[in-house]
């Protein structure tokens, strides 16, 4: 939308995700990240900390639980969402005001650490496109550094249908197609 202040943030997560459900279902996780500019002092050659950066942040959905399974408290983290702010009133009747961001993207960074992705099974029904299921998932926090390897991930039969990332099968004609018939199996016409 329009005027939605998007931000991307690299960071370490502050403490381990919590995933919670609303009354209709819907999975969120939240957790917090922190993250500390550097700067190279030129007199000296030595790097300076600079004031740190904490922001509370949700995920939603299906995003939300491969959050939860996937990623701990200490692990660097690179985030894409939208700030939000939000109003509340303390139990002392006091009037306080938040930022939060609202994750679209999360994913571990790769810089000092390893990873082994795994797609996790997207869910049929309704449309949607790739924002909010995209990501690894799996059942061994894979993205806490280090290697790991193992299972985890998925959910079990999916239809390759489903799956943009699923081996097309071959093309059931000897030849191409013409016209608007064409699929994804073709190959390009170059």
């Amino acid at each position: 939308m329009a005027g939605e202040t998007v931000i991307t943030v690299v960071g370490n997560l502050v403490n381990d995700p919590e995933l919670r459900f609303t009354q209709s279902g819907a999975a969120v996780c939240s957790f917090r990240i922190a993250s500390t500019p550097r700067t190279l002092d030129r007199q000296s050659g030595d790097w300076k900390d600079g004031e740190p950066l904490f922001l509370s942040c949700s995920v939603w959905r299906d995003a939300a639980e491969h959050v939860s399974e996937s990623l701990q408290r200490g692990a660097r983290v690179i985030v894409q969402g939208r700030l939000r702010q939000r109003s509340y009133d303390t139990k002392e009747g006091e009037k306080r005001t938040v930022i939060e961001l609202e994750v679209d993207e999360i994913g571990p960074s790769l810089r000092y650490a390893t990873a082994k992705v795994q797609k996790a099974s997207r869910s049929g029904g309704g449309g949607g496109g790739f924002g909010a299921s995209g990501g690894g998932g799996g059942g061994n926090r894979q993205f806490s550094g280090g290697n790991n390897s193992g299972g985890g991930g998925g959910r079990g039969n999916s239809n390759d249908y489903d799956d943009p990332w699923a081996t097309a099968a071959p093309a059931s004609s000897g030849g191409r197609s013409g016209g608007g018939n064409s699929s994804f199996d073709d190959e390009p016409p170059f």
